[in-house]
């Protein structure tokens, strides 16, 4: 699960995406788009998406909200609140700053925004949160 501590990473950002691309559709197996969608304001057509394998745009919020469905998961909040303090945890160990992890981003993302969004002072995709996990990870002794 995508909020869990982790101590290493697959061999890029996309791969670590396809992991947890992987794990959602695990949880949406068997389970019916429409009432997904209802139960956790992600549209429709994003959970189909993940129901087949793909990667839609969705945000860290939405990814949560999908893992929650999982039986013994956090809530969605509780959830994000853990991926966010693995992050900065993440960069504790790894001994980096925000200027660190924008210098090995794949994003156009400065360290402020970086700041912002690990924080929760500013929305974050969920392709966002893979990244900066990837590098923070990455960056680990």
């Amino acid at each position: 699960m995508f909020h869990e501590q982790r101590t290493s990473v697959p061999g890029s950002p996309g791969e670590l995406r396809a992991e947890y691309d992987a794990d959602l559709e695990t949880v949406l197996e068997r389970r019916d788009p429409a009432t997904v969608a209802e139960r956790t304001d992600v549209d429709r057509e994003d959970v189909e998406a993940l129901q087949a394998g793909e990667s839609p745009d969705i945000s860290l919020e939405e990814a949560a909200a999908i893992q929650s469905l999982a039986d013994g998961t956090a809530d969605p909040e509780t959830i994000v609140t853990m991926a966010c303090e693995h992050l900065l945890l993440g960069m504790s160990t790894a001994v980096l700053d925000v200027d660190a992890v924008e210098s090995e981003l794949e994003m156009d993302l400065d360290a402020k925004e970086i700041q912002q969004k690990i924080e929760r002072r500013a929305p974050m995709s969920f392709a966002e949160y893979v990244h900066l996990q990837y590098v923070i990870v990455d960056g680990m002794p």
